[in-house]
C-alpha cells in the first residue's frame, strides 16, 4: 500500500516521500497517528508539482553553488531539545528539521534528500555534508543542545555518551541474568516433577496387585 509521509519516520522515510508499506502497518499505525496519508493519484501529482517548484530554487551553476556554500559555511543551526541526564534526546533531529531550519533562519531552500546525515539522537555538535552542486560540497554546522542551556565541552559530551553506554550495558546484563535465573527455576521445577512422578507407583501396578488378591485366595481354598 502506497502512502505519503506527513512526518519523518525512522527507518521508513522523510516527510513528503511516497513509500510502500504493509496495509496493516498503514491502517493500524501510520494513518491513525497522522504520520501518513493514502497516496491517491491527485496527491502524488501535487507532490510532484511541489518537487518541481523546489528544484527551481537549487543552484543552477557552479558560481551560484559556491556563493551559497560561502554563506552556509558561516552558519550554525542550533536546535534546543529535551534531553535526558546522559544527553539522549526525547525525540530526534532529522534531515527535514535541518532543511526546515535553513529555510526559516537563512531563507535558503535545500533538498533534504541531499543532506548526508543520520537521525541525530544525542546532544552535541555535528557536521552535515550537503552537495549543493556537482563537486560543490559544504558542511553545515549543527548544534543540538539541551533547551535553554549551552552545550558542554567535547570531553563532557564523550563522558555522557560513555555513561549512557555503560547504563545500557548494565541493563542488558541485568536482563540476561534475570532471564537465566528464570530458566533455572523452570528447569528445577521440571526436574522436581519428573522425580516425583518416578517415585509414585503406577496405577497399572496397583491394579495388578488388586487383581492378584482374589485369584490367590481361590488357589489357597483349592489347596
Amino acid at each position: 500500500m502506497e502512502v505519503i509521509l506527513k512526518s519523518d519516520v525512522d527507518h521508513l522515510g522523510l516527510r513528503g516521500e511516497v513509500v510502500n508499506v504493509a496495509r496493516g502497518y498503514a491502517r493500524n499505525f501510520l494513518l491513525p497517528r497522522g504520520l501518513a496519508e493514502v497516496a491517491t493519484p491527485a496527491l502524488v501529482k501535487e507532490l510532484e508539482k511541489r518537487d518541481a517548484q523546489r528544484a527551481r530554487h537549487d543552484a543552477q551553476s557552479v558560481d551560484e553553488a559556491r556563493a551559497i556554500a560561502a554563506r552556509l559555511e558561516k552558519v550554525e543551526l542550533r536546535f534546543d531539545v529535551n534531553a535526558g541526564p546522559t544527553g539522549a534526546l526525547f525525540g530526534s533531529v532529522t534531515a527535514t528539521n535541518v532543511a526546515d531550519r535553513l529555510w526559516e533562519q537563512e531563507k535558503i531552500r535545500v533538498d533534504r534528500r541531499k543532506l548526508d546525515m543520520e537521525t541525530i539522537k544525542r546532544i552535541g555538535r555535528y557536521r552535515v555534508a550537503f552537495e549543493i552542486f556537482t563537486d560543490v560540497v559544504v558542511e553545515l554546522k549543527v548544534a543540538v543542545a539541551p533547551e535553554g542551556q549551552e552545550l558542554p565541552p567535547e570531553e563532557e559530551l564523550l563522558a555522557l555518551e560513555e555513561a549512557e553506554r555503560a547504563e545500557a550495558e548494565a541493563a542488558e546484563a541485568a536482563a540476561r541474568a534475570e532471564h537465566k535465573a528464570a530458566e533455572a527455576v523452570i528447569e528445577a521445577e521440571i526436574v522436581a516433577e519428573e522425580e516425583a512422578a518416578a517415585e509414585e507407583p503406577s496405577s497399572e501396578t496397583a491394579d495388578d496387585a488388586d487383581d492378584a488378591g482374589p485369584g490367590r485366595a481361590a488357589v489357597d481354598e483349592l489347596s
